[in-house]
């Protein structure tokens, strides 16, 4: 009772060492390593102090409640969980964990298996659920505070202690011991602390109003765009993007050994057509801001660290893009991903980025033709993209988003037989890893050159842009790379009819503005921007302005109001149509159900009730067990390929047009039961 009573008595300093202990602990969970956390806290003392402090003060609330020890357990565990999560997530990719990644827990549970084993997720579930119970022990159970709760010193002096909180955060800012810009997230959370970091990327997001924003700033922008040349009208190209995942020169890692080029194609193109470096915003990660860089001429660099705008600002509105721009023209705009419609929610943020239609793997009809880590191949693209640009006669705008390159890379050998060896990285387990992952983008190699032979005899102009939305996850340093360099990939224009070759590194969000310059196109705002003032004085200051005036201030460019409405995307190039249903055995009541655009993830539902389906073919599907008398309405429906088999929204917009294909069928004595 004695030893209970001292530590009451110095509560507040046992609760400042305890904090400074569970932050080095922190730390060595996100750095793996307890020497990596050592150095740290004695070469950047003040740092570390700092998020003690942090922690420090949000443990605070503790003396608010009787069961102080139910709350300091509860507060230590919050911080505990979150240092697991992001050193859990280190270990399979560069980013750390970000505010941005709270909106993404969907999309990490859908691919969670890819990254643990099954056992993995069941042992992480049963452990959360022994915490719980416990923690529910604890509160009813556990010791209380029995002395006197003095609210009118505790509630003035925990406020005090936030404001001093506050207080020494902006003199952090101002004397440089912190930041908040991270020009590399990876590198800002091992130099400013797991805690602050992670508080930052949570309430710091959007573009912040530049100190001279005003109409008259936007039109002195404006202005420097007026050399410029007209819009052509003659005949225009069809404008396609391929964002190839997890794709780069492996023969860049200085300490690879690899019997052969795994991508040959793509070098060859890269010689023979316009190419360079392509910078893009992340490393490891960030499929989506690539993707938004590439297809709005935006860049990420002004936005919150570690934000995604899809989970964000284009939730809300819709933004200036190509696809909208070029729409103007005549444009038919699609985008194409061998990978769930649901993933970073693109299916809802697409139609906010002007696309007319959207096929994702539930409209291929080879979805089912993965990879060994469970990813659609790349090779399954070929046909949709074709498929896009025959659906119209006027010229079309086809942006692609592969998947096949994704990790997580397995550290046990996989192939039996791989096409290409790969050794020289420290450990079996990781040139297991990176002989994987070469294997892999040596198919998608292949399939970029069977994309460009497909494409050299269409009939009508193309140009295609083909580059990797980001380094692999292998933990790669600028030591490791000749180039020197992780935040760049490499792209390859490639056309069909003549365009000179021209080399030079652009980044991402430059390249839209660039193709659309070769062609002879100059609208959009943001496009004849990057124009006509790329290389010029002040052109990223500029550039933040304008992406502010665009997305977060008063759109004095489109004098007070955006001129970008929702588009009613379908999902999908063609309808599904039902034909027949054909008996073919009335023993165990098995059913053809016969039409057209029927993909493995096709599903009936009759009469509101859902049927096991079996896909046997662009035109068939196959429902047996049950025998079918008249009934009022029969749906074919597109759903999602995850675990949790969710339909597609069928107040989608126009995407209904897509997902239901309905009929009131009647079956009869007569039908046809002969089969095919």
């Amino acid at each position: 009772m004695k030893l209970y009573k001292i530590c009451n008595k110095i509560s507040l300093l046992l609760h400042v060492l305890a904090s400074a202990a569970g932050y080095f602990v922190m730390e060595a969970i996100c750095r793996h390593s307890f020497i990596e956390a050592w150095n740290y806290m004695t070469q950047k003392p003040l740092v570390f102090a700092y998020n003690a402090a942090f922690i420090f003060t949000s443990s605070l609330i503790v003396y608010l409640f009787r069961r102080r020890t139910f709350w300091r357990v509860l507060v230590t565990l919050f911080w505990l969980i979150l240092a697991i999560i992001n050193g859990v997530l280190l270990l399979n990719r560069v980013t750390p964990f970000t505010g941005p990644d709270l909106h993404l827990i969907t999309d990490a549970l859908k691919v969670a298996n890819k990254y643990l084993p099954f056992a993995g997720v069941v042992t992480v579930c049963i452990l959360f659920g022994i915490v719980i119970l416990l923690l529910l022990i604890l509160l009813i159970k556990g010791p209380k505070y029995t002395g006197k709760l003095k609210y009118r010193y505790n509630i003035p002096l925990i406020i005090l202690a936030g404001l001093l909180f506050a207080g020494s955060t902006q003199l952090a800012l101002e004397k440089r011991v912190l930041s908040n810009y991270f020009g590399n997230i990876a590198f800002a959370y091992e130099d400013y602390g797991y805690p602050y970091c992670l508080a930052t990327t949570i309430f710091n997001t959007g573009i912040s109003c530049p100190r001279d924003y005003s109409e008259e700033e936007i039109a002195r922008i404006e202005k420097t765009e007026k050399n410029l040349p007209e819009t052509q009208e003659e005949k225009r190209p069809n404008i396609l993007f391929l964002q190839l995942e997890s794709f780069f020169d492996p023969t860049l890692v200085n300490y690879l050994n690899i019997s052969e080029d795994p991508i040959p194609s793509f070098r060859q193109l890269m010689k023979d057509y316009s190419s360079g470096y392509y910078k893009v915003p992340s490393v490891g990660a960030g499929t989506a801001n690539t993707e938004f860089e590439s297809i709005t001429g935006m860049s990420m660099h002004y936005f919150g660290p570690g934000e995604y705008p899809y989970k964000s600002i284009l939730k809300e509105t819709t933004c200036e893009s190509a696809p909208y721009v070029l729409e103007s023209l005549g444009y038919t705009t699609h985008a194409v991903h061998n990978n769930e419609s649901n993933f970073y929610g693109r299916r809802y943020i697409f139609p906010n980025l002007g696309f007319d239609t959207f096929t994702s793997e539930e409209y291929m009809a080879r979805e089912d033709d993965k990879n060994p880590n469970g990813w659609v191949k790349d090779e399954v693209l070929t046909d949709e993209i074709i498929k896009c640009l025959d659906s119209t006669e006027g010229p079309d705008y086809v942006y692609t988003i592969s998947v096949q390159g994704h990790g997580a890379y397995p550290d046990e050998q996989i192939l039996e037989d791989p096409e290409i060896t790969v050794s020289g990285a420290s450990t079996e387990a990781e040139n297991n890893k990176w002989e994987y992952y070469v294997n892999e983008i040596h198919e998608m190699d292949n399939f970029v050159k069977e994309l460009t032979d497909r494409l050299a005899d269409y009939p009508e102009d193309v140009v295609l842009v083909m580059y990797g939305d980001h380094l692999p996850t292998m933990g790669l340093t600028v030591e490791d790379l000749d180039n020197k360099y992780l935040f760049q990939t490499e792209y390859v224009m490639w056309d069909n009819f003549g365009l000179k070759k021209k080399n030079e590194n652009l980044a991402a969000y430059q390249m839209a503005a660039e193709v659309m310059d070769r062609v002879g196109i100059h609208e959009g705002t943001i496009f004849r921007y990057h124009q006509a003032r790329r290389n010029t004085k002040n052109y990223q200051v500029d550039l933040e302005t304008l992406q502010y005036d665009l997305l977060y201030g008063e759109r004095y460019s489109y004098g007070g109001e955006s001129p970008y409405q929702r588009t009613r995307m379908r999902m999908g190039i063609y309808d599904v149509t039902l034909d027949s249903i054909q008996c073919i055995s009335e023993t165990d009541h098995t059913y053809y159900i016969k039409g057209t655009e029927f993909t493995p993830s096709s599903e009936i539902k009759l009469n509101g009730e859902w049927y096991d389906t079996i896909y046997l073919n662009p035109t068939t599907l196959m429902i047996t067990g049950t025998e079918l008398t008249d009934f009022d309405r029969l749906s074919v429906i597109q759903r999602s390929n995850s675990s949790t088999r969710k339909p597609l929204s069928k107040s989608y917009d126009r995407s209904c047009y897509a997902l239901y294909a309905e009929n009131k069928w009647k079956l009869s004595e007569s039908t046809d039961t002969a089969g095919d």
